[in-house]
């Protein structure tokens, strides 16, 4: 009996929950420009997974002498192609390329020929060239297609933006959780080291590890994610500090549920509003973090497509409008949609609705 009446009770509070998610997602909804901005920006997301496919200097399939390769996944060799060297086929090479158009062969180029790091060989102007019908967005300092190093630097720095959320918002609610739970010293404790750490120079300690490491996005990721946490912490321990005095937490501690399954299934659920409005926003201050940093020099290696090393390219070549002016565009659109979203989000957690 008693197991039947737990079961309709986790039944009924499971439908209560998909209900309230129900009306979440409608007043997510009925807020047109977040919704309008979130399928803006999962179809550019998306897109941007594929980016090999959109914009590569290899082909996406090869037709020749009856035999179909594809050099998007796989290098191969001149010689198979009628050749004479052993080294990679250059597909762009005028003599490879009418090799591969002969006698009924088949070649198909994704839709912008060139790839984040292809030198553009055939510009007859100086470098960076403006958007021609071979490059539709022009060349940067070196030759390389603008178009297809935006194309690659927007899905860098969504993951990256991405990447640096989950693990901020990870560490957050833990040290949250714990600081609002157990309270007394541990919280007190847990305060003063977050005040010290919080005073610690990000910038020059972002400074000191590039000149003393080799720089990777790994790198980058690890030391932003040791400060990105402590704003989402303080929500968090907030929303705790207020639930663990509540009577069906004093409940549960009554009957014996442990401190970690009082956490887990009664508060932290109650506690997700403030981490989820403000995930777009911490998103978009994390792209808008790697991007001043490409900027400054001290983020990615300097081969990686980025938005800021393009702004920092339009800051060196004022002439070069294309450069600030499409990344710019990107950018800014970017950061616009996320906020759009997070508003539409907010709104629809918000427990006063």
């Amino acid at each position: 009996m008693a197991a039947r009446s737990a079961s309709i009770s986790k039944n009924s509070t499971d439908a209560a929950s998909a209900s309230l998610y129900r009306r979440r997602w409608r007043r997510f909804a009925a807020n047109r420009r977040g919704r309008y901005s979130l399928f803006i920006f999962l179809f550019f997301f998306v897109i941007s997974l594929f980016a090999e496919v959109l914009s590569n200097d290899k082909p996406i399939v090869v037709h020749y002498e009856n035999n179909w390769y594809f050099p998007i996944w796989r290098d191969y060799a001149e010689t198979v192609f009628g050749g004479d060297f052993e080294t990679q086929t250059d597909y762009r090479d005028p003599y490879m390329l009418s090799r591969l158009q002969e006698n009924g062969n088949f070649v198909l180029f994704p839709v912008n020929p060139h790839s984040y790091n292809s030198i553009n060989l055939h510009i007859n102007q100086p470098v960076p060239s403006p958007p021609t019908k071979e490059n539709y967005l022009g060349t940067d300092d070196r030759g390389r297609d603008v178009l297809a190093r935006l194309i690659y630097g927007f899905r860098l720095s969504v993951l990256f933006g991405l990447a640096l959320t989950v693990i901020g918002t990870l560490l957050g609610i833990v040290a949250g959780a714990v600081q609002g739970y157990f309270g007394g010293k541990i919280d007190l404790v847990a305060q003063r080291f977050i005040e010290i750490w919080g005073a610690m120079p990000e910038l020059y300690l972002l400074i000191i590890f590039a000149s003393i490491f080799k720089p990777s996005m790994l790198l980058l990721l690890v030391l932003l994610s040791l400060f990105g946490w402590m704003g989402l912490s303080d929500y968090v321990r907030a929303e705790f500090l207020r639930g663990r005095n509540q009577d069906y937490v004093r409940a549960a501690k009554a009957l014996g549920v442990g401190n970690f399954t009082i956490m887990h299934r009664h508060l932290l659920p109650n506690s997700m509003t403030p981490v989820i409005t403000f995930l777009p926003f911490r998103m978009s201050g994390a792209i808008l973090a790697l991007t001043s940093l490409d900027f400054l020099g001290l983020g990615a290696p300097p081969t990686t497509p980025s938005l800021g090393e393009l702004l920092a390219q339009g800051k060196a070549n004022i002439d070069a409008w294309w450069l600030s002016l499409s990344t710019f565009l990107v950018l800014v659109g970017t950061l616009i949609l996320l906020i759009f979203i997070g508003d539409a989000l907010r709104e629809a957690f918000d427990p006063r609705k």
